[in-house]
């Protein structure tokens, strides 16, 4: 399934050649669709799911936004996963545990800068949470892209 998907992503590649470099393009590519996804849940979860709505669960109340971004996460967060080990960052020397440990602190830190976004784009500046979870979703893939190309599958160096 990495092939298929890296040699779609590739086919794409040709006009692009001379302003980004192919590993750029894949990220782009693999992080455009998964958020892309992730958006499409999250609005899926918050209108039609949860009907813009208090989640209840027990004596836990969780306002509708949030959870929609939780339900949202459930799906990007494994889809993200894959994309970035095997078609983004494949030539990546570290160990898959590491990677994945990497990768989820990384994503515990995108958690973090996702519901502080929310909350106060939502709750401060009153604005809608679907325009809000786009604003918040754009600080948290440069950031993204920063950390995993940097660190989560950093490429070690051979001594």
């Amino acid at each position: 399934m990495k092939n298929n998907i890296t040699a779609f992503i590739d086919f794409f590649y040709p006009p692009f050649r001379k302003f980004i470099p192919i590993q750029t393009f894949r990220y782009l590519a693999c992080g455009g669709s998964n958020t892309l996804l992730d958006i499409f849940v999250y609005f899926i979860s918050y209108n039609f799911i949860l009907h813009k709505q208090n989640f209840v669960w027990g004596p836990l109340v969780i306002s509708p936004y949030i959870m929609a971004f939780i339900m949202s996460f459930t799906v990007s967060f494994p889809t993200g996963f894959f994309l970035m080990r095997n078609v983004v960052f494949h030539d990546s020397n570290l160990h898959g545990r590491v990677q994945l440990f990497r990768y989820f602190m990384l994503v515990i830190v995108c958690i973090f800068i996702n519901y502080v976004s929310l909350k106060v784009l939502v709750e401060n500046f009153h604005i809608y949470p679907t325009i809000a979870k786009i604003i918040t979703t754009f600080i948290v893939v440069c950031f993204s892209y920063l950390t995993q190309r940097n660190y989560t599958f950093k490429v070690k160096q051979q001594s």
